[in-house]
């Protein structure tokens, strides 16, 4: 494994030994204090972002490594017109790896077909973002203890948002998933995916409108926040931008077990009044997403403790 683009550029066996080590890194913090000293991170974000870039500069900065970088498109040669093939050779001069963030789809697999450096894709577009996949599947893992046997609800934004269709990417390779979509048909998960993932390989799903009747059914429900940076038209983002909104009231029928997800950031679609449930896992998620990106950079650097 040269680059992480896609989450299907890890076999199943290579996400278990990530989630492995990142329980061994959180277990036993003390023994990869230095293992990428002398090593550097890039982290170059053309969008916005603050659980995925710090946690990926904690990672490394736990690690012993250190971090350069900028955090948006405006503080970099982007600006001026550079492309991101210069950037990234350019960049490679200076680090050891790379992290990359793009609104553009495919932006991170173009840069890494010109350097020799680990690039490790951020985010790009609505495409893909497998670090937030492999930081869902560990705390499932280790809130279930388990990645087979699950019925699993997305709800909210289900066309735009990236790490939905990482995910469901990513579990369609482990047995007896059941996948609910829950959202309003302007929203819903794009045709690609109901035909080369559900379909494909025949695995069961369906779509709602409303996630108080299918919540009982629940083992874990994956809550995502309506994109206002994806809208081309203000109107359609204001109309469906409260769509689902979860409360105390729409979990009275929710199993006592259930996991509460969200990769964050949050704006109204959880009510803060469930940040005390204790099935709430959000805040874990982003301690977890800190765990995987440890064990994702020392896997792609080749260090070891």
């Amino acid at each position: 494994m040269k680059h992480l683009i896609d989450p299907m550029d890890l076999s199943v066996d290579d996400v278990d030994r990530l989630l492995n080590l990142a329980d061994e890194i959180s277990s036993r913090p003390e023994k990869y204090r230095e293992v990428c000293r002398y090593k550097k991170l890039a982290t170059l974000f053309f969008e916005p972002s603050t659980r995925t870039r710090l946690s990926f500069e904690a990672a490394m900065m736990e690690l012993g490594g250190s971090v350069l970088g900028f955090s948006s498109a405006d503080s970099s040669s982007a600006a001026k017109g550079e492309s991101i093939a210069d950037t990234a050779r350019t960049v490679a001069c200076y680090a050891d790896i790379i992290a990359m963030r793009h609104p553009k789809e495919g932006a991170p697999y173009v840069a890494s077909k010109h350097v020799d450096i680990p690039i490790i894709n951020a985010g790009d577009g609505g495409h893909n973002h497998p670090t937030q996949t492999l930081t869902d599947l560990l705390t499932i893992r280790r809130e279930k203890g388990r990645l087979n046997n699950l019925t699993i609800g997305f709800c909210g934004d289900l066309k735009f948002g990236r790490t939905v269709h990482s995910l469901i990417k990513a579990l369609s390779r482990y047995e007896n998933i059941t996948f609910i979509m829950i959202s309003p048909e302007e929203l819903q998960i794009p045709e690609y995916l109901k035909k080369d993932v559900f379909e494909k390989k025949n695995i069961p799903f369906r779509e709602a409108r409303r996630m108080e009747e299918v919540m009982p059914e629940l083992d874990i429900i994956y809550m995502t926040r309506v994109q206002r940076e994806r809208f081309f038209n203000e109107a359609d983002y204001v109309r469906l931008k409260d769509s689902y909104i979860l409360d105390p009231e729409k979990l009275k029928n929710a199993k006592a077990d259930l996991s509460i997800l969200h990769p964050l950031p949050r704006v109204n679609e959880i009510s803060v009044k469930v940040d005390e449930d204790p099935r709430a896992c959000y805040f874990k998620q982003a301690l977890n997403g800190k765990h995987v990106r440890m064990a994702l950079i020392m896997d792609l650097l080749g260090v070891m403790a």
